[in-house]
């Protein structure tokens, strides 16, 4: 099986990205593809896993994976050394056709940022790795732009770009 392309959603903190996330994946899963997302959480001291449950004091005890599952979810801790890249993680991921990783705008990965006229209006992601912006104001020469408003419209060209049809 092969690696699902990975696609990170960016821009400035409260600019939307997880609501157009939402948005795609609503769309995209309506259209038969299997996604996975990813999310980047730049806080240090943060753990999902509660202090002093199971799950914890085994990774405490030396456990580099706990897996928890549940009648409606299963969840993994990995506790790496080093945290992984998102191509790491989506080499795992086979059998998904997409990825959507919010975050990661140092990754060199591909990207759609983006913009909120009242957070930012200069795009800082590398135009390289730039598929295309979201953004609620008009930008000129800058790629594919399309209405923040316009999952749809941006759903369509992420499966142009990136997919292949389901099966």
């Amino acid at each position: 099986m092969t690696t699902p392309p990975v696609v990170s959603i960016i821009g400035k903190s409260k600019s939307g990205k997880t609501t157009l996330i939402e948005k795609l994946l609503a769309i995209l899963n309506r259209r038969g593809y299997r996604l996975a997302t990813i999310k980047h959480h730049f806080h240090t001291d943060a753990t999902l896993d509660t202090p002093g449950k199971d799950t914890w004091r085994h990774a405490q005890a030396g456990a580099e994976r706990v897996v928890l599952i549940s009648p409606l979810t299963t969840v993994t801790f990995d506790y790496p050394a080093q945290p992984p890249s998102p191509q790491q993680i989506a080499a795992a991921m086979a059998g998904f056709d997409l990825v959507l990783a919010e975050g990661f705008s140092q990754a060199g990965l591909p990207c759609i940022e983006v913009l909120r006229a009242e957070r930012n209006r200069t795009p800082i992601s590398d135009p390289r790795y730039r598929l295309a912006l979201a953004a609620d104001f008009a930008i000129e020469d800058a790629g594919p732009v399309f209405d923040l408003n316009d999952a749809a419209g941006l759903a369509a060209f992420i499966e142009e770009t990136l997919l292949r049809p389901p099966a």
